[in-house]
């Protein structure tokens, strides 16, 4: 198929452009560095140097043989999105083009100014960008499990059933976002919908839960240059990810208030075998299909407590410390969400063993002395 992923330097993006390309598909990666501008400006750039969009799609032809075609530029610029929709001719869009940090959406007036102009923007461009040139397209767009909060009952997989004097419809599943991050995505959700009613187009909704790890496949084997970002700041790094860096920095691992805050996790691996999985088995015309996608869920404290003994295995000095929470969330709470969907399709998960655990201290170790502390932790508060 003829593959375009918007957003395809980023920490999902990237790996999901290689996977897609190893697998003969004919791929095109678009990206205006807007991650990479935001982590130079704030001083919070990843554990190892990664080489532009170009120099990796350099490295990937010379090591694999494939071409992977690169467009640098901005989904918020109508006219050329337009353009790259009429080259590129899409049978399925991979949407992962927006501004991807809870925290940096809570910094300032003009975070938040750029993550929703941004976010929606571009995912109202995308849309009329699909039916002008690319109507029979299939959109995946990746949502996060952020949208739904957390709510006292369970979370269905996007969509419940409701009855009301009597009568009964099919609804998407209430929502209550944390940030005015996930107040975006839950807006891109609002937006698809309306214009699959509209317009019959086919959208694919991936509520992803935070994602951890590195490696996709072989690409460290292949050419270390070719992971993909890892972040371990406060704004740009996920929770897993973060811990194992403080770990090995002997720097106390962030507990936020009790650590009872309990989310849905997955393996970057599993990222983008969801992707691939959603691609392959397309939603129908004038169909918003939702997927819960996450492989397991863990309180932040059971997190902290596996970091805490794998990395005491390999001799770092790890400590866990409590401290006042810098966000307005609930601390304990129930979550039992649904995500039996991406498994239905044949989802085989990669869980959170010792073992993945292990490989990922192994790359963090190498790159010890890159590590800046001041940027780990500055205390963003909402």
């Amino acid at each position: 198929m003829k593959i375009l992923i918007l957003g395809g330097d980023g920490y999902l993006g990237w790996p999901t452009a290689m996977a897609f390309s190893k697998k003969g598909h004919e791929v095109m990666v678009v990206d205006n560095y807007l991650r990479r501008n935001l982590c130079r400006d704030l001083d919070v750039e990843p554990l190892f140097p990664v080489p532009n969009l170009l120099e990796r799609v350099r490295l990937w032809r010379e090591v694999t043989g494939h071409e992977i075609h690169t467009r640098i530029g901005d989904c918020c610029n109508y006219q050329f999105l337009m353009e790259v929709f009429r080259e590129c001719r899409p049978d399925a869009i991979i949407h992962y083009a927006e501004q991807p940090s809870a925290p940096y959406s809570m910094l300032n007036h003009g975070a938040a100014e750029l993550t929703l102009m941004n976010n929606l923007r571009g995912t109202f461009n995308i849309v009329w960008a699909m039916r002008e040139q690319a109507p029979d397209c299939h959109l995946v767009k990746l949502g996060t499990m952020g949208e739904y909060g957390t709510p006292n009952i369970d979370i269905e997989e996007g969509w419940i059933e409701m009855e009301h004097k009597g009568r009964r419809d099919r609804f998407l599943f209430p929502r209550q976002a944390g940030s005015l991050y996930h107040t975006t995505k839950i807006q891109d959700t609002d937006l698809l919908w309306f214009y699959v009613r509209m317009w019959g187009l086919r959208v694919s909704d991936l509520m992803q839960g935070p994602v951890y790890g590195l490696s996709v496949n072989d690409e460290a084997d292949l050419d270390q240059r070719l992971l993909p970002f890892f972040n371990y700041d406060e704004l740009f790094g996920t929770v897993l990810n973060r811990f194992v860096v403080q770990a090995v920095a002997g720097y106390p691992l962030t507990v936020y208030g009790k650590g009872g805050q309990t989310r849905g996790y997955l393996n970057l691996r599993d990222t983008v075998a969801c992707v691939e999985l959603a691609v392959d088995n397309p939603a129908d015309h004038g169909e918003l299909r939702v997927f819960n996608q996450i492989t397991e869920t863990f309180t932040v404290n059971e997190l902290a407590d596996k970091v805490f003994r794998v990395g005491k295995e390999r001799g770092h000095a790890v400590e866990i410390k409590s401290i006042e929470n810098p966000r307005k969330e609930k601390e304990e709470h129930y979550y039992n969400p649904v995500y039996t969907g991406l498994k239905d399709l044949g989802l085989t998960p990669n869980y959170l063993t010792d073992e993945v655990l292990q490989g990922m201290f192994e790359i963090v170790e190498k790159h010890k002395d890159r590590i800046v502390r001041n940027r780990i932790f500055r205390g963003v508060k909402w």
